[in-house]
């Protein structure tokens, strides 16, 4: 599995962390930056993992930011994109089993580097369901394709 991983210098060290999990578990990880912890923009490495997934070049993305919620917002107004910015393992999973979400945001001034590999375990080993819930995903694939 392919994963998009980036963050802005609030979220560097946690993804970093992350990284090195991930590719412990077999991932292929494809690092969008940055390289060190120097200030930067969150939208620009938003960016950059949404438009990875929506491309095909990773199937799932991970965004670190401070709280995850930037990171969360700026992706989720790339069209194919369902980021959930999530502070534990329960809603890691529901959000794959029922909203299909396709890149994780976490916030590394909310959680921990132990907690954090957790729920991206959680996210990573969900699957959508589908039944009841495609219903759903399609009505937010409408809302996203009527943006004006």
């Amino acid at each position: 599995m392919r994963i998009a991983v980036a963050s802005d210098h609030a979220g560097f060290r946690l993804k970093e962390d992350l990284r090195a999990h991930l590719a412990e578990r077999g991932a292929q990880v494809v690092h969008l930056g940055p390289d060190a912890a120097e200030r930067c923009d969150y939208p620009d490495f938003a960016a950059r993992v949404a438009r990875a997934i929506v491309a095909g070049e990773a199937e799932l993305g991970l965004l670190v930011c401070g709280t995850g919620v930037g990171m969360s917002m700026t992706a989720n107004k790339v069209a194919g994109v369902r980021a959930a910015c999530v502070s534990e393992t329960f809603s890691a999973r529901a959000t794959r089993q029922h909203n299909d979400a396709n890149v994780l945001c976490l916030g590394e001034r909310v959680v921990g580097a132990g907690l954090a590999r957790d729920i991206v375990d959680a996210f990573l080993g969900a699957s959508f369901e589908g039944g009841r819930h495609a219903a759903r995903v399609a009505k937010i694939t409408a809302v996203e394709s009527a943006r004006s």
